[in-house]
């Protein structure tokens, strides 16, 4: 592990942190519905280029279609959807807090699907750990005080949900390239999100320099190459490291929303925010597994 791979790990996190605050640019002009489809046509688009330029054979198993276009859905389409949808009602700083309770939901699937991983007393204590985070959140909002609805904020749990989910299906397509997974299931997750947005919002027309900007910032630089830099990452350093880009994306949203978009963050955000991180923190074991060791309870 060098600092060459940690400071990709901060990029990356700083990265994905930043895509509520290019949601919010988008949304300016855009419908939220297109502004999800923009996001995972750009980056199918950006994985096919890749693809090319590698020469890599994008060929898949006719029997592997159905599995990749459930996945695309579950892991691209709807999640990548409901963010801007609900950033209508929430602020950018708590879409990117939300999202942070991935892992915990990773947890709570896998301990409910079949064959699936069980949750182990402490990360279950993580799991409780991480809604107790959200329901903290949420108190402003459901006072009246501060600008994001409280039902909106608990109904965007469904992205991490979703994301949850994804990671139960991808177990049944390791053997695949994780770049010619990532390629088909953007383009089937495009298609499904295509004719609903051309149904409630019609066809989009961009006029704005900056919406064009932040549409391709997300699509080509945060979803494509981010998810190609991501999957060498793990390669090289292991998926329980580069998981710590949870940690990062958070603050990256809450920074670039307070400075830039002037969103308010309360008491109660970072509380929030820190009984989440706590949570990720039982769930990841290693924090605790050296406090174990230091006071003698961990061998």
């Amino acid at each position: 592990m060098t600092v060459r791979h940690w400071l990709v790990i901060f990029v990356l996190g700083i990265g994905w942190g930043s895509s509520f605050f290019f949601n919010e640019i988008l949304l300016r002009e855009l419908g939220p519905i297109t502004v999800g489809l923009g996001r995972v046509g750009m980056g199918a688009v950006g994985c096919w280029l890749w693809l090319s330029v590698r020469r890599v054979s994008a060929a898949v198993p006719r029997a592997a279609l159905a599995q990749l276009a459930l996945f695309g859905t579950v892991q691209y389409a709807v999640p990548l959807t409901i963010y801007p949808v609900m950033q209508q009602f929430i602020t950018s700083s708590a879409a990117g807090i939300v999202n942070a309770m991935t892992p915990i939901m990773v947890v709570l699937v896998s301990h409910v699907w079949p064959q699936g991983e069980r949750a182990t007393p402490l990360k279950s204590a993580g799991v409780v750990l991480g809604f107790a985070g959200i329901v903290v959140m949420a108190i402003p909002a459901m006072r009246g005080q501060g600008p994001s609805n409280p039902w909106a904020l608990l109904g965007t749990i469904s992205a991490p949900l979703c994301y949850g989910i994804a990671v139960n299906l991808l177990r049944r397509m390791d053997a695949m390239d994780r770049t010619v997974l990532t390629a088909w299931s953007l383009s089937f997750g495009a298609l499904i999100i295509a004719p609903l947005a051309i149904w409630a919002e019609g066809v989009p027309v961009i006029t704005r320099p900056e919406t064009w900007g932040a549409l391709l910032f997300i699509g080509f630089v945060l979803t494509s190459a981010s998810f190609i830099v991501m999957f060498w990452l793990i390669r090289i350093v292991g998926g329980t490291i580069a998981s710590t880009i949870t940690f990062i994306a958070p603050v990256s949203a809450v920074f670039l929303g307070v400075v830039i978009l002037n969103e308010e963050i309360g008491a109660f955000h970072i509380a929030g925010m820190a009984l989440i991180f706590a949570g990720l923190l039982f769930i990841d074991g290693r924090a605790m597994r050296v406090f174990g060791r230091r006071v003698g309870h961990v061998p």
